[in-house]
């Protein structure tokens, strides 16, 4: 683990995941001296917590950070023990400069307008003329307040505490919520041994192979965001019949609404790791959307109700940026800042956020393209 500077940091970092590390190693590369605070114990904290089964779905080649690819013997699907390596590599590779157990309480302007405080535990208060916030876009899982919920004397717990099948084997299992995380943990959840799983849909998803022919999914993503919008949602329905069957008959209807309407919606398509599969083999069970609970019943948005065993709530999670810069005026109406990137939010200059997007052409990909463009606004604007 890289061993903190004494120095003064011309930047601070907030976030030791992929896009914090990216940023300081690009900054680091500009001639600035980044200082990198993480609130857990290690970095990567985010990664080192996701389930067991878990990869990228995106190519290696095409994930790599900046100034340091990813080894080729973790092959071209990296799994989240590799991702973890790869980022300790990073930081020592970079020789990044990374303080642990300091979790950053706000942002604030620095007291003579110039620069920025940053509040933390422990008393400290540290001051840098340039903030990157990089607290990942997984910060806190939520879970709807669904009616009821505090009668079920079963089992609840978000995606986020889920690592394996094993203690759901024989075990009658309904996961709530049909993005990437949802569709890998129950089909991660069928392969394992449990007795029955169930996953609840409100809006079908658009699915996708990871992979067709060699050519992965990842590199479309990257030629959509070079097309129109309207343009994207007229193809993307031809070449989904043409590679994904359609699964309406087994209760997961095709989507009605644009697949790259909803990439900038924030959902991004389902990449299929064995869903598609297991829904057609009725292993995995499409039911209807969670409308409330009352004891050990919940209650399906279609009318009917269930008496799972567990509930698996794979229902997202919140950037939790409020407490940090919600005072600055630098986030839009759903908690997201108004510009990533190169791009300070207006009145707020030397302050950058990256990794709060969920791009159809890989987040990897993007916090490294984040990363290089940070590093070079800061560098011209010393």
């Amino acid at each position: 683990m890289p061993h903190p500077s004494t120095a003064a940091p011309d930047a601070i970092v907030i976030g030791a995941g992929p896009g914090g590390l990216a940023a300081a190693a690009a900054l680091r590369q500009r001639g600035v001296r980044p200082l990198v605070l993480e609130r857990a114990e290690r970095l990567g904290a985010s990664w080192r917590g996701h389930y067991d089964r878990l990869r990228l779905h995106t190519t290696r080649r095409l994930s790599a950070l900046p100034g340091l690819q990813i080894p080729r013997a973790y092959g071209r699907w990296v799994a989240r023990d590799d991702v973890v390596r790869y980022l300790e590599q990073y930081a020592e590779f970079h020789d990044l400069d990374i303080t642990t157990n300091i979790a950053v309480e706000r942002v604030n302007r620095g007291a003579s307008g110039v620069g920025w405080e940053l509040p933390a535990n422990g008393g400290r208060v540290l001051t840098s003329p340039v903030v990157v916030v990089a607290t990942g876009h997984n910060h806190s899982p939520y879970v709807p307040e669904w009616a009821g919920l505090d009668t079920f004397p079963g089992e609840l717990l978000h995606s986020a505490a889920y690592r394996n099948a094993a203690p759901y084997a024989g075990r009658d299992v309904l996961v709530v919520g049909v993005g990437n995380s949802g569709a890998e943990i129950a089909v991660d959840l069928v392969e394992g041994g449990a007795g029955r799983v169930r996953l609840a849909v409100r809006t079908p998803p658009h699915i996708m192979r990871r992979s067709t022919a060699g050519w992965p999914a990842q590199a479309s993503g990257i030629l959509c965001r070079r097309l129109p919008t309207a343009a994207v949602d007229r193809l993307a329905p031809y070449i989904e019949r043409a590679s994904v069957p359609d699964l309406s008959a087994f209760g997961l209807p095709r989507p009605e609404t644009g697949l790259y309407a909803r990439v900038l919606d924030g959902a991004i398509p389902v990449q299929d790791v064995g869903l598609i599969d297991a829904v057609r083999a009725r292993r995995v069970e499409p039911v209807a959307a969670v409308e409330s609970f009352d004891g050990d019943k919940v209650h399906l948005a279609d009318g009917s109700q269930i008496g799972p065993e567990v509930v698996i709530a794979a229902t997202g999670y919140r950037r939790g940026l409020e407490p940090l810069v919600g005072h600055l005026d630098v986030l839009d109406g759903r908690g997201r800042p108004v510009v990533h990137g190169a791009r300070s939010p207006k009145g707020a200059h030397g302050l950058y956020f990256t990794g709060f997007t969920n791009p159809i052409s890989g987040m990897f990909r993007e916090m490294a393209i984040d990363a290089r463009r940070i590093a070079r606004a800061v560098a011209h604007s010393r």
